[in-house]
């Protein structure tokens, strides 16, 4: 009976619909339209509060732009363009002669200043003698000036005598002085002894400098990744700080920009899922590590001008967007470039419909990567 019933139902329903003039035709396709537009509508409202997607996202690997940190003329280029490296490898090596002369010199710096330290010793040990004659002829001339005042009350020697001893009491008192600050400032210029020897410090951080320049003539890979961007050949003159070479590292993030009005119940931690254009059909998990403070726009330079207000004529101006950061929770096989495109599903924390639909999103999508 109830097969009979819906079969009645489909013959009246198409008995119903032959009867129909084509505008009526018409005026009911169009109504079916709005409906659909309407659900669309209201669909992509709450889509867009509780599971946003965005296709402005990318893959960010580590990129390290090498430059050397000494100058000089590149002499060996053992890697080629977009070869794979390891952490230590050599990237490329600089002439390393003139270092090497630059440690030499360094070197005999700090023989230098060991020989300088000798001759202030020597210098030295010369002003102490000094000064102990120079203390030991004082205090001979001190006790002469004191007989002589003593013997001057008796009448046994005359004034002038006595004037005499005390004028060369006070030049040997002077000598003293002079001899003392002769050997003080020798020890200021001779310093602490042993390591501590300013000289010898100096000397030593010369010699420290001219072996790291040396060893900075050979430009290591810091991790592993791949060279890109090489262009770089032997003979070529380089400056120090001069990026010659990328460096794309193997770890990498993804990034998305979404509205900010989309962001209003996402916090770290939240659940994604991740399609990448390189690898349609595919749908990866991942997690919300942090969002961006801000962006340009935001930024107010102090430059001494008045500021520039854009101007538009808009009526709905162009949402802003956020950038927010992703961690794969599932690795791909392949290594994906970096700057790689991918769109990324914001998963709802709860609601067990909204995480299907938010799914369902993401699969349509992932499989119309295969098309465009």
């Amino acid at each position: 009976m109830y097969c009979l019933a819906i079969r009645f139902l489909r013959i009246a329903a198409h008995s119903r619909e032959s009867f129909m003039t084509p505008d009526q035709r018409f005026a009911r396709w169009v109504r079916v339209a709005l409906v659909a537009f309407a659900l669309l509508f209201v669909y992509f409202i709450v889509a867009d509060a509780f599971m946003p997607m965005t296709p402005q996202a990318r893959v960010m690997r580590e990129v390290t732009r090498v430059a050397p940190e000494v100058g000089g003329r590149v002499i060996d280029v053992p890697v080629t363009n977009n070869a794979a490296v390891e952490a230590g490898d050599v990237l490329f090596r600089l002439d390393p002669e003139p270092y090497r002369i630059a440690v030499r010199e360094a070197e005999l710096a700090v023989e230098q200043a060991g020989r300088d330290n000798a001759r202030l010793d020597a210098s030295l040990a010369a002003a102490r003698a000094r000064l102990a004659a120079a203390r030991a002829q004082a205090e001979e001339l001190t006790g002469e000036r004191r007989r002589m005042e003593a013997l001057v009350s008796h009448q046994g020697v005359s004034r002038q005598q006595v004037d005499v001893a005390v004028a060369e009491a006070q030049t040997a008192q002077a000598s003293v002085a002079a001899a003392e600050a002769e050997v003080h400032a020798l020890e200021v210029q001779r310093g602490e002894r042993g390591v501590d020897n300013l000289a010898l410090r100096r000397a030593r951080n010369g010699l420290d400098s001219a072996r790291l320049n040396l060893e900075r003539t050979t430009i290591l890979a810091e991790r592993a990744g791949r060279v890109s961007n090489l262009q770089l050949s032997v003979g070529d003159v380089v400056a120090a700080g001069v990026p010659l070479l990328a460096h794309v590292g193997e770890s990498y993030e993804v990034i998305a920009d979404y509205r900010e009005k989309s962001l209003r119940h996402t916090g770290p931690d939240a659940p994604a899922w991740v399609t990448f254009d390189a690898l349609p059909g595919r749908v990866f998990a991942a997690r919300v590590v942090s969002q961006d403070a801000g962006v340009r726009e935001g930024q107010i330079a102090a430059d001494g001008q008045l500021a520039d207000i854009p101007a538009t004529d808009r009526w709905v101006r162009d949402a802003q967007r956020l950038r927010v950061h992703f961690a794969l929770e599932e690795q791909p096989n392949a290594l994906l470039a970096s700057g790689a495109r991918a769109t990324v599903q914001l998963a709802p924390n709860e609601g067990g419909l909204a995480r299907l639909f938010a799914h369902i999103q993401i699969r349509l999508m992932s499989w119309l990567h295969y098309v465009y």
